[in-house]
């Protein structure tokens, strides 16, 4: 079953559970109130009832069936259409799942439609029928309650990447090769988040557009500001971290630039080393050869000094070759 949850209230209170969408239909046409119905990854032909019934829009209904949309608020009429991303941060896999929250809103109805797991609509809905006080001003307050739910739920999301930007910082100057492709991994989760807050700040201006127009309950365009006081702060942390991982993937390349910059250069002393000793071993190894080749007419080569010689310049041509070497530091 699609259908999670399905009830009318009226005065804030659960007046009747509805066992399918059609006794909900009649309930409320009957006894009134607010119908609260939700549907996760409903089907067509399920959407296409609750459209008829509440008059939704065929392009929000479209939207909610194939999802896949950006946060937005769109009003049809006196209904309206709320596009919500719902974040939450895992630990075991250190990452961030996005979720996706349909919300309908009516003179008399709330519809909300998800597409991935997520408790934020249960929670929102057993805390506003232990308040009827609340619960009785209509579906606007559903709506608030919604949007402060997804709003408070990015808390631990912003917690949990600025623990990893800060594992980050460790790995970086412990020079582990793979921190390049977790700078870029975290960076796009950022990004994606971004997008998912970035829109709520125009779309509770539009909500406030309408505090006159629909009589909005005081207590709601209060906790709608204080709302819009968290999605700024959620905002400026955001951005924060994304400045922060920039700087982290330039900090990466200039480290590994220097890294590379170190290895190449000493593998340069190490070949300054090789070529100084060879060149000291060809010195003699050359005199040798030249008085190795058997060819009676050589200078020297019956003269009583010529061995005594020959070793004296071997000697001697390497000892000089070798300070030659180690003054120029390749020794």
């Amino acid at each position: 079953m699609t259908i999670i949850d399905n009830a009318v209230y009226v005065n804030g209170l659960r007046s009747a559970e509805p066992e399918n969408l059609e006794q909900t239909f009649e309930t409320l046409a009957e006894h009134g109130g607010m119908a609260w119905i939700g549907l996760y990854r409903p089907s067509e032909t399920e959407m296409a009832a609750v459209a008829d019934e509440f008059g939704l829009h065929e392009l929000a209904v479209e939207d909610a069936i194939s999802a896949h949309q950006r946060p937005k608020l769109e009003r049809y009429g006196d209904n309206l259409f709320t596009v919500l991303r719902p974040a939450r941060y895992r630990d075991d896999t250190e990452t961030v799942e996005f979720g996706e929250l349909h919300i309908f809103t009516g003179r008399n109805f709330v519809v909300t439609v998800r597409h991935a797991e997520m408790t934020g609509v249960g929670q929102v809905r057993r805390r506003l029928e232990s308040r009827p006080d609340l619960l009785r001003h209509g579906p606007e307050t559903v709506l608030y309650a919604l949007l402060d739910q997804v709003v408070d739920d990015y808390a631990p999301v912003i917690a949990g990447l600025e623990n990893d930007i800060d594992e980050i910082e460790d790995q970086l100057f412990s020079g582990d090769s793979t921190v390049s492709r977790r700078i870029y991994e975290l960076a796009r989760e950022v990004i994606q988040f971004q997008r998912a807050i970035h829109p709520l700040p125009a779309m509770m201006n539009q909500l406030k557009q309408g505090f006159e127009k629909y009589e909005v309950d005081t207590d709601l365009r209060l906790s709608l500001r204080d709302v819009e006081d968290h999605v700024q702060r959620v905002i400026s942390r955001a951005n924060s971290f994304r400045d922060l991982l920039q700087n982290a993937l330039t900090l990466d390349g200039t480290l590994t630039a220097n890294r590379q910059n170190e290895a190449s250069a000493q593998q340069n002393e190490q070949v300054k080393k090789i070529s100084s000793w060879a060149a000291i071993f060809f010195a003699p190894s050359f005199v040798a050869g030249i008085y190795g080749m058997n060819f009676d007419h050589m200078p020297e080569l019956h003269w009583a000094y010529g061995y005594p010689m020959a070793m004296v310049l071997m000697a001697g041509t390497a000892a000089l070759m070798y300070v030659i070497f180690k003054r120029k530091g390749w020794l």
